[in-house]
């Protein structure tokens, strides 16, 4: 499938500099399993594989799907927990010339159908049961729905007898096709870096529903490397995925990085703050991904009982990281905390160095990724004065290809020489990004992007609601909650579980659930135009909070 937004004269630019190459992720389990055969490259709970074993699982894996008859470019769906069989799939399914779409685990029907109309994916790698939900249940929903979906594998060994007809088990799968891979028929379906889509992420759109973005290989093997260069990570290192892989705060350092460095990954299948520490001393974790909840929780531990002492880094992201907390997490830690800019709409823009000072690393978001071109711009698209802050743009080799089959959309992200924006006010300083704050509406709770306009348009809908605001407030421990102001209908009283229980029946994660209702007689609006005055309800909240303090 031809990416939606490169041409032939971007592949040849970037291509001809250096930056994009032919390169795909199996070519380093690949490599690794050549000159690291008995190195440890994933661990979970469960599993313990080299990586020999997991080029061999993967060549097994993509070999069982392609002969299954799913056809190049057919996308598939991966739901999945930190798992050592969460990144055979992954990989496995870029070995199979297949596009993958690896998604949250906790998403639930109402972000998951839009998924599967949109990619009409004919195949999805899902857990029968975990955190008591059951996938295979909802799965199986779905095929009533959405007649692509033919082939359902589990990360469990075993198969349920109620599971849908064609219901495999993925590790089973993997052990019997060991002795029947046909690398002549998968190197038959290898995917272009430059050519093809690779791999789609989700990005929650103005809406609440996630928009999906097109990514080949080469952008992301690109950024790989960059993050590798800054973060000095080597084979010796083994990471740890303490947040979801499937988001950038692991998944860029542990999915991405790690492999391409010969690293080894250990993932951390549910987070519990003591449960998390006991294995990164276990397994001697020399770097973590996280977003600022799980280092906020981890903190309330008793750390300096545990041997942490391989710890060199912390990549969190995610969420605004309190600079008191990176401060004790530092210091407790003994191990620097790294920060970067970057989305899954625009992709990488910068990061900073784990050897640079602790003013540089907790101030700004480091210097430009390689290729990278920065340029501040006022309202007017006017370039600044040097030394003012300004809206950062940049343009590089670090960037998608835009959102998934949607020309019309992506044109509203980047022009047509390659720029786009991340909304940001920023100024340069030092070749560092220092940011003085956001355009976005967006509240980031716990890592999780949240969108006022999702939540209101359904409170909206209820019955005894007349009008309702969705604001963030600051939290030490999340990094932001929510809050909903409501204008009940005359006559009517709405209460905190009213709204809880109408949200649920809208089948929304529950990251999604405002934390506070404020029911009010009016909303503060700007001048005469009738739009609700956010600013003053941020400032109102906060006021509210204190005061319950």
């Amino acid at each position: 499938m031809k990416p939606i937004r490169y041409t032939e004269e971007m592949i040849k630019e970037f291509k001809d500099a250096g930056y994009w190459t032919d390169e795909i992720f199996f070519d380093f389990y690949e490599r690794n399993a050549a000159e690291l055969p008995d190195k440890e490259a994933l661990v979970d709970s469960q599993y313990r594989v080299t990586w020999a074993q997991a080029k061999d699982l993967t060549n097994a894996i993509a070999t069982a799907w392609a002969q299954a008859g799913l056809a190049k470019d057919d996308r598939v769906i991966i739901q999945s927990p930190n798992s050592v069989y969460g990144f055979l799939a992954r990989v496995a399914a870029e070995r199979a010339g297949l596009i993958s779409l690896t998604v949250y685990p906790y998403l639930r029907q109402r972000e998951l159908e839009y998924m599967m109309e949109l990619t009409q994916a004919v195949m999805v790698v899902i857990p029968h049961v975990y955190r008591k939900f059951d996938y295979l249940e909802m799965y199986k929903g779905f095929q009533d729905k959405f007649p692509s979906l033919k082939h359902i594998y589990l990360f469990d060994e075993q198969v349920p007898a109620a599971a849908p007809e064609g219901t495999r088990s993925l590790v089973q799968t993997a052990q019997e096709y060991l002795g029947k891979i046909d690398e002549d028929l998968l190197n038959s379906r290898r995917l272009s870096a430059t050519g093809d889509v690779a791999i789609l992420t989700t990005t929650t759109g103005t809406t609440g529903i996630p928009k999906l973005v097109e990514w080949p290989a080469a952008p992301r093997v690109c950024t790989a490397k960059g993050r590798i260069d800054i973060w000095d990570l080597t084979k010796d290192d083994i990471t740890m995925a303490v947040a979801p892989h499937a988001g950038g705060a692991a998944g860029t350092l542990t999915y991405f990085a790690a492999p391409m460095a010969g690293a080894a990954t250990v993932m951390l299948e549910e987070f519990d703050a003591k449960g998390a520490l006991e294995v990164m001393a276990k397994e001697k974790v020399t770097a973590i991904g996280v977003v600022p909840t799980h280092l906020i929780r981890m903190l309330e531990q008793d750390i300096e009982s545990y041997d942490l002492s391989h710890l060199r880094f912390i990549r969190s992201a995610g969420g605004y990281l309190p600079p008191k907390v990176a401060t004790e997490a530092e210091e407790r830690f003994g191990a620097a905390i790294t920060s970067d800019l970057g989305t899954q709409d625009v992709g990488s823009v910068s990061g900073c160095r784990v050897t640079d000072s602790v003013e540089v690393r907790r101030g700004s978001v480091g210097r430009p990724l390689p290729g990278n071109v920065i340029s501040l711009r006022d309202d007017d698209g006017n370039e600044v004065p040097e030394g003012e802050p300004g809206q950062l743009w940049f343009r590089g080799p670090n960037a998608p290809a835009g959102y998934y089959r949607d020309e019309e959309l992506t044109a509203t992200v980047f022009k047509e020489d390659g720029w786009s924006t991340t909304g940001d006010i920023v100024k340069l300083e030092r070749e560092c990004l220092w940011i003085m704050g956001r355009k976005k509406d967006m509240i980031i709770r716990g890592g999780q992007n949240i969108y006022p306009a999702e939540i209101e348009g359904m409170l909206n809908n209820h019955e005894k609601v007349a009008s309702v605001a969705v604001v963030g407030y600051p939290d030490d421990e999340l990094g932001e909650r929510t809050a909903a102001y409501v204008i009940p209908k005359a006559g009517t009283e709405f209460t905190f579980q009213e709204m809880i229980d109408f949200l649920m029946s809208k089948q929304i994660a529950k990251y999604k659930l405002p934390e506070r209702l404020e029911v009010v007689d009016d909303l503060p609006t700007v001048g005469d135009s009738g739009k609700i005055n956010k600013e003053e309800l941020k400032k109102d909240i906060i006021k509210r909070v204190k005061a319950d303090q």
